[in-house]
């Protein structure tokens, strides 16, 4: 039996991939086994040193030494690999994800090719592949990688599609509420929430460019973002219920959701936090604020954790929650991290906390 798991890591190049490369390079449970990074097919044969794309990655214990090798199948054979992690586009990940499955690999998917399960919520990706019988038949295999809502299924999952980074700080925030069918959906939901640039990616755009995102805030996605579709699926809402809009802030990570509903009926504000408490008591990646404590993106950001507070208006039935996290982390490679320690029974925060 091999001693230490085997991983590899497709898309090592961007925001989320060093963030990824950096985690399972420290990760206890991984020592003595150090992840196979992976570069495009056609790359020359002469590997690029990991620490060349990434100098943050610079240590005393050997990091020269690891390459972004070229991909390909009888590599990740040769190399005994169990798990791939996929840092790569949606399209990208819509080719590799049913071929890793065949290929025998578990497979921790960063992007939005297999979040979804309706067809509807789908479109607005705009996949060649959609009604095919293969990508069908991947989508029945994947399950929606948040710890918090799903640890029995990701368990023993073959395909697990890592959450949205807005869709993450929505979701916790809500969860909790409306599965005791608090809130007034009459009413609606509106999530207010922003970004630093890093979730746009690492290409750049005119929209990240120094020169527009520096001193400014921006709304963009409104009524068409790609992770409304989470919301919808995940909390049990219709389209017409929830007002999601994203915006750009001028920093370069962390997400800040302030999210606004109203209950059924009036409630306290220490029925509220119990609520919360109870419902993430085995969640390690979830810090519940007192009432009337809000948190903020300084206190989450670099770190593996979702922030919730809340406050209550006098009334007891109009609530502002506020979520923060890091969208590189919690929203991204932390998650996936996390997804990686439910799949084998470690400790939920091993190698995040």
């Amino acid at each position: 039996m091999k001693k230490t798991l085997q991983t590899a890591v497709m898309g090592v190049t961007g925001y989320a991939g060093l963030e990824l490369a950096r985690l399972l390079l420290r990760h206890p449970k991984l020592q003595g086994s150090s992840p196979l990074f992976l570069g495009r097919a056609e790359a020359t044969a002469h590997a690029t040193p990991l620490t060349d794309l990434h100098p943050h990655l610079l240590d005393n214990n050997g990091s020269r030494s690891l390459k972004l090798e070229p991909f390909s199948w009888g590599l990740l054979r040769d190399r005994g690999v169990d798990v791939l992690f996929l840092a790569t586009p949606h399209e990208q990940s819509r080719e590799l994800a049913p071929a890793a499955i065949e290929h025998g690999l578990r497979v921790i998917d960063l992007s939005g090719a297999w979040r979804l399960d309706d067809a509807q919520n789908r479109s607005v990706y705009k996949f060649e592949d959609e009604g095919s019988a293969t990508a069908v038949s991947v989508q029945t295999k994947s399950v929606y990688g948040m710890p918090e809502l799903h640890r029995g299924e990701i368990k023993d999952a073959v395909l697990v599609a890592n959450p949205g980074c807005f869709a993450t700080s929505v979701i916790l925030a809500l969860k909790p509420l409306q599965a005791q069918g608090w809130i007034d959906l009459d009413r609606g939901i509106v999530s207010d929430s922003k970004s630093g640039v890093s979730g746009a990616g690492k290409t750049p755009s005119a929209k990240t460019h120094f020169m527009h995102a520096a001193d400014n805030l921006s709304a963009y996605g409104v009524f068409g973002h790609r992770h409304t579709g989470e919301l919808l699926e995940q909390l049990d809402l219709l389209p017409e219920q929830v007002i999601f809009t994203p915006h750009l802030l001028p920093i370069p990570r962390g997400i800040l959701s302030t999210i606004y509903v109203s209950f059924k009926d009036a409630k306290q504000a220490t029925e509220i936090e119990a609520c919360y408490r109870e419902f993430y008591r085995d969640s390690p990646m979830v810090r519940v604020f007192p009432s009337g404590q809000l948190p903020q993106i300084q206190y989450s950001v670099r770190t593996n954790y979702c922030d919730i507070g809340f406050h209550l208006a006098p009334d007891g039935r109009r609530c502002v929650i506020v979520s923060c996290l890091d969208n590189l982390l919690k929203g991204a490679a932390g998650q996936a991290v996390q997804n990686l320690n439910v799949m084998y029974g470690w400790n939920e925060s091993e190698g995040l906390a």
